[in-house]
């Protein structure tokens, strides 16, 4: 047996191979530079191509999206209204579709600095952060803007007429949908958090008083309207992600 005085550098110092950098290349920063650019170009070729063909079939999408709106009228109070609303839900839309070729350029320009470990944790924290997304998504058209939408309706509908600007309707809708995808990522931020070691799952549950202000704060900053409802409901799926999220990190063993 070998004592301590005696053992080889080498020997006192082993390398976990999950926290090597495989095939490890040196790039200057002109080299990274060009990369970035390189990635970024082909993401907005990819957008350019996405929101195009969404361009091409916008009014049966714009259809699909004044379906929560039953009974409504909507109204074009401007010339050319109509038409920006349609480069606002072909860009959202086109963006949508372009999301996987936006994710894999964001992976290819960071793999290379990545270690075997942290390797390992793309394919799972992109998959559910794309599930959780359109989840998000399904969501808020399926809950969220209903529930919205039929509060205003039913609040004014004795006293004023139901007539809508087209414009005013999908900045509502889009940005609810957006940023409902968005607050649906917090179970991937948190087992994140918990692989890289800076938070655990007694940290997160220890912390949930906070989480239910933050998640009220949250409903009534990120929905567009000012009913209580909408908040509420928002904010009760924040608080459901985030204590799924828990679990989903006491599962993971952290």
């Amino acid at each position: 047996m070998t004592s301590p005085e005696v053992q080889t550098p080498l020997e006192r110092e082993t390398i976990d191979p999950l926290d090597e950098l495989p095939g490890e290349v040196e790039m200057s920063l002109f080299d990274h530079l060009e990369e970035l650019r390189r990635r970024i170009f082909y993401s907005l070729i990819a957008v350019a191509v996405g929101c195009a063909g969404c361009f091409v079939f916008v009014k049966p999408l714009v259809q699909i999206l004044e379906v929560p709106a039953k009974g409504v009228k909507f109204l074009q109070l401007a010339p050319g209204e109509f038409f920006f609303v349609s480069l606002k839900v072909a860009g959202y839309s086109g963006i949508l579709i372009a999301s996987p070729v936006i994710l894999l350029q964001i992976i290819l320009f960071v793999l290379p600095g990545l270690t075997r470990r942290e390797r390992r944790l793309i394919g799972p924290v992109v998959l559910g952060s794309s599930v959780l997304f359109f989840a998000g998504l399904v969501f808020a058209y399926i809950a969220l803007i209903p529930a919205a939408l039929n509060f205003f309706i039913t609040y004014g509908e004795d006293v004023v007429e139901q007539a809508w600007s087209i414009d005013r309707y999908f900045e509502f809708v889009l940005l609810l949908l957006f940023s409902t995808g968005l607050a649906f990522q917090i179970p991937v931020i948190q087992l994140v958090l918990s692989f890289l070691g800076i938070l655990s799952s007694k940290q997160m549950l220890s912390g949930w008083r906070y989480v239910v202000l933050g998640a009220v704060i949250l409903g009534a900053v990120l929905t567009p309207s000012t009913d209580p409802l909408t908040q509420s409901l928002l904010a009760g799926a924040v608080m459901g992600l985030y204590f799924g999220g828990i679990g989903a990190v006491k599962l993971s063993g952290r």
